[in-house]
């Protein structure tokens, strides 16, 4: 899955109604963004969802969903699990020197797979 499909999957197991927005006129590439959040805000204040690069987005989801995470110091894991075991699992993310990366791509994978399953 890559990071688009992660989002995707993700927002529809939390429920986020959210769009991928790409502005044409703009210098950077909106993918970094992530997903354009509907009806969440005005037009002139605009608000992008992306708990891949985002720390209180991806700490949201992963309370939205009832996740629990450990995230181990340098050079460790980071676990992921949901509070239904069975249906989800543990996902484990290595460390790779930040923790904070792997621990929001463990939150973002986890619910991924929660929203897989509601397909």
């Amino acid at each position: 899955m890559n990071d688009r499909e992660l989002l995707e999957a993700a927002a529809k197991a939390a429920g986020i109604d959210a769009e991928w927005h790409i502005d044409v006129d703009a210098d950077f590439d909106a993918k970094y963004l992530g997903m354009f959040l509907k009806g969440a805000r005005s037009p002139d204040n605009n608000k992008y969802w992306n708990p891949l690069t985002d720390d209180g987005d991806a700490l949201r989801l992963a309370v939205k969903l009832g996740l629990r995470f450990c995230a181990a110091g340098n050079g460790g894991n980071v676990s992921v699990v949901g509070h239904s075991f069975d249906a989800l699992g543990v996902v484990v993310m290595p460390n790779n020197d930040d923790p904070y990366a792997a621990t929001r791509r463990a939150i973002v994978r986890a619910a991924a797979e929660i929203g897989r399953s509601k397909e």
